[in-house]
């Protein structure tokens, strides 16, 4: 099991290669070119091969992902699908560009969806969504929203992350779980023990924007703190909720002291490890995905814990109970040969319950459905079922669609790592630099 949405790691793609996408050599079909079959699908549909490709890469992802269309091949059994695991965004842009796509692909992260829509590399899916009559409104907003760019729907989303809040019932000593970020600062403070010289033995929470899953989009659904206006352009600086996030913070590492918590932070075991400060108990609280609950009990089965949503600004009550949320997603690359073979495996695992259920229960990924949601066949228990709740909720978000996603997101992590040290004086100049650089990034990319 690993992490499933990496932000600023995985990017590897340069505009300039994704616009180069649109030049592939293929002459195959597009999607919906071909008559829609008549009668029964798996009927009509002529025996063929097609090829999807994924990055999981773990024995057991791969076994789920086998699983999962188990019940494909029982419906179409003359398609023989071939899976290929490992497979990473770039890869999947260089065989498009070079008209060696596959038939249908899957990546991990959100943050390339609307290049490849811009760009074409992954077909528009809405003609055939309205023609096979499927409802969208199965779907969460936020699922909706990173699955599309520009009035292009060019994938699907196949398995959701869901960020929240874990705690450590021994270390919490009954307390309850935080709801308002003044609250999460009283409990922090009174969870920290130190040596007499101030060394921190274990930290209630780490507020630092370099610990693990401590990201800028991670944390703006806490404020409500909007990334773009609605022209495009940043709105970092101008939206207050960013400042009143990073004042908070700093406020934070200043109690703790810079120095002291740099410290005990790099002196901490690996996140994707056995010696996570989590399952050590030098950590009370900690911001990550519902993942971890799959992590913890293969690798800290003792560990007495509970989940709950992220806490929120004070003035923003209404936003307890959402966060953060995107996934894998999963679509049919331009150049792809047997199209119509693809879009019915791609419809297949983004809207049948049971591969939903299948892939969610062997991955402890929250599937996208309200019906897989809902299922009885879904394992969950109460910390997961914490996850299932952020997801569905009505304000949980996730990072808007833009051409510069990754871009975006590394201007404002980094300012935020300059301002967690001190180097920032006036953080409006800051803040206001962060949006010129993003905007400056968006004029050369033609937006």
């Amino acid at each position: 099991m690993h992490r499933r949405f990496l932000i600023l790691a995985t990017a590897t793609l340069t505009a300039a290669a994704l616009t180069a996408c649109t030049a592939g050599k293929e002459s195959a079909p597009a999607l919906g070119a071909q008559p829609k079959p008549s009668g029964s699908a798996s009927a009509s549909l002529p025996a063929t091969a097609i090829e999807l490709w994924h990055g999981f890469s773990a024995p057991a992802e791969v076994k789920a992902f086998e699983d999962a269309i188990a019940g494909f091949r029982q419906k179409f059994p003359q398609i023989t699908v071939k899976l290929v695991k490992g497979v990473q965004d770039d890869q999947i842009t260089q065989a498009v560009r070079g008209g060696k796509a596959p038939d249908v692909a899957s990546s991990f992260t959100t943050d390339n969806v609307a290049q490849w829509c811009k760009s074409g590399t992954f077909q528009d899916l809405t003609a055939v969504i309205q023609q096979d009559g499927i409802d969208l409104s199965v779907l969460p907003e936020a699922s909706r929203s990173y699955t599309e760019f520009d009035g292009k729907r060019c994938v699907m989303p196949l398995l959701a992350d869901a960020y929240g809040l874990y705690y450590n019932k021994a270390l919490m000593k009954g307390a309850q779980p935080p709801k308002t970020l003044s609250e999460l600062t009283e409990l922090t403070k009174k969870l920290t023990v130190r040596d007499a010289d101030g060394t921190i033995k274990v930290a209630g929470f780490i507020p630092s924007f370099e610990y693990y899953e401590n990201t800028a989009s991670h944390l703006a659904p806490m404020v409500g703190a909007k990334w773009y206006n609605p022209d495009g352009t940043s709105a970092i600086g101008s939206d207050p909720a960013w400042k009143r996030l990073l004042q908070w913070q700093k406020e934070l590492v200043d109690w703790y002291g810079y120095d002291k918590l740099d410290k005990f932070r790099k002196s901490l075991g690996q996140e994707w490890s056995a010696d996570h400060p989590f399952y050590k108990g030098k950590v009370a609280m900690v911001l990550d995905g519902e993942w971890r609950n799959a992590m913890i009990a293969n690798e800290a089965k003792d560990l007495e814990y509970g989940t709950a949503p992220l806490p929120v600004a004070d003035d923003k009550p209404d936003l307890y109970g959402s966060g953060f949320t995107a996934g894998t997603v999963i679509g049919v690359p331009k150049g792809a040969k047997n199209p119509q073979a693809a879009w019915e495996l791609v419809k297949y695992l983004t809207t049948d319950t049971a591969a939903l259920v299948t892939l969610s229960n062997a991955l402890r990924n929250v599937p996208t459905t309200k019906a897989s949601l809902e299922s009885p066949d879904l394992k969950k228990d109460a910390n997961f079922q914490t996850f299932i709740d952020i997801f569905s909720h009505p304000k949980t978000s996730t990072m808007p669609s833009s051409v510069n996603s990754t871009f975006n997101q590394e201007a404002i992590q980094e300012f935020m790592h300059q301002w967690e040290k001190g180097s920032v004086k006036d953080i409006d100049a800051g803040l206001a630099g962060v949006d010129k650089r993003v905007n400056d990034k968006l004029k050369l990319s033609g937006g």
